[in-house]
């Protein structure tokens, strides 16, 4: 099955997009190629533009405190399974706290870095991170592998608790969804939501059909359009029956 998400305010739709990026980050950081280590360093300069919202770290904390009190209430139903609960109370709560001892705007150690600032000057220029433009940047990167690593690692971990936050959060909101088995008639499936509030849409699919699904939906209607790719990835309609999981999720 192959999931696409599709976020219903821009709250959201931010907190995706940091996902991604860390998820990017995450695997070339752990690579050893210098060129891979490039693109970790160039991911933090794009995670510092996307996070530069300055009600970010709040809006996470007020969000991870009540998810909590959220949690909290459940202790006393019993059909509820104390272990696994307490576990993610102790999530919610390990992330709050390191997400609240973190000082200043979001990444201000890199912004503070003249010499990382330098790069991401060039990096934005196209090719303009060469050995000539850079030259101690192009030294550093003939260190050793371990060597990068540790510095990327320190550049990174001022900011780590803002993706441990909103990794938790958007575990959180994923599994608050409950998910429905639908059937998409010609390529389109409409949905009528009576005004409720959602925050994520998740649709599951399987990956064999080719089928692509182009989202709108708003408080009042969801709509999916499936597409498929024809010669030269050109999109295409989708016109039979399609099978497929849908998931609306909301704290």
């Amino acid at each position: 099955m192959i999931v696409y998400e599709y976020p219903f305010n821009e709250r959201i739709r931010t907190l995706l997009r940091l996902e991604d990026l860390y998820e990017k980050f995450s695997f070339f950081v752990h690579q050893p190629d210098p060129l891979q280590h490039h693109v970790a360093i160039a991911t933090i300069f794009e995670m510092l533009e996307v996070a530069g919202r300055a009600d970010l770290k709040s809006d996470l904390l007020q969000e991870l405190e009540r998810q909590k009190q959220t949690l909290i209430s459940f202790k006393s139903n019993p059909n509820v399974q104390a272990d696994m609960l307490d576990q993610v109370l102790n999530d919610v709560d390990r992330a709050s706290t390191a997400l609240m001892a973190s000082t200043g705007k979001t990444g201000q150690n890199v912004r503070d870095n003249e010499w990382l600032m330098s790069i991401r000057g060039r990096t934005i220029i196209p090719g303009g991170a060469c050995e000539f433009d850079l030259p101690s940047y192009y030294a550093w990167q003939k260190n050793s592998a371990e060597k990068r690593f540790a510095d990327i690692s320190m550049w990174f971990a001022p900011i780590a608790p803002l993706f441990n936050a909103i990794n938790v959060v958007l575990r959180l909101l994923r599994e608050s969804g409950v998910t429905t088995k639908v059937i998409a008639q010609s390529g389109s499936y409409q949905q009528m939501l009576q005004g409720k509030v959602y925050q994520l849409l998740r649709v599951s699919i399987d990956q064999e059909l080719g089928a692509i699904p182009e989202i709108s939906a708003n408080k009042y209607m969801l709509w999916i359009r499936y597409m498929t790719q024809g010669g030269e990835m050109k999109p295409k309609a989708f016109e039979s029956e399609i099978p497929f999981e849908l998931t609306l999720c909301n704290f």
